[in-house]
């Protein structure tokens, strides 16, 4: 199983360097779209569906935050999770971050073992990626 992924950092180095580790980390990445600030990836989720954000926290225009309160008042972008990538390691900052909807956090440098464990966990998929099997009795079933 393969998913979308939209990276959001106002460096265009930073994303290209993301999208690498998220590759080299055997994560099953589909497409990758990119946006430089929040306001362009909410203009680019007008067009796109996607599985995951990866968002840094400082950015122009809208930051990483504001994006995070931006998802939540839509009711077709809330569920998308959103990981933070950031030099800003503080409590207080995943606490906000956390507190604002993100899913997971994410602190620069960071190592490929790394970021895949957190967008498997974010979408919720097993070590090899795929959606594990709910061992529900069918009886259990109320349709």
């Amino acid at each position: 199983m393969s998913f979308n992924v939209l990276i959001v950092d106002d460096s265009g180095s930073m994303r290209a360097v993301i999208k690498k580790i998220i590759t080299i980390s055997g994560f099953h990445m589909d497409n990758c779209h990119e946006a430089g600030n929040g306001r362009e990836a909410l203009t680019l989720l007008e067009d796109h569906w996607v599985d995951v954000i990866i968002s840094d926290i400082n950015m122009p225009e809208i930051n990483g935050l504001e994006l995070l309160d931006a998802l939540k008042r839509n009711e077709t972008l809330k569920e998308i999770p959103v990981i933070m990538i950031t030099t800003e390691g503080s409590e207080e900052r995943m606490k906000e971050a956390f507190a604002r909807g993100a899913k997971g956090f994410i602190k620069k440098p960071f190592l490929p073992e790394q970021i895949r464990k957190v967008l498997y966990d974010v979408i919720g998929v097993g070590e090899d990626g795929r959606y594990e099997e709910n061992p529900r009795n069918d009886d259990e079933l109320d349709f």
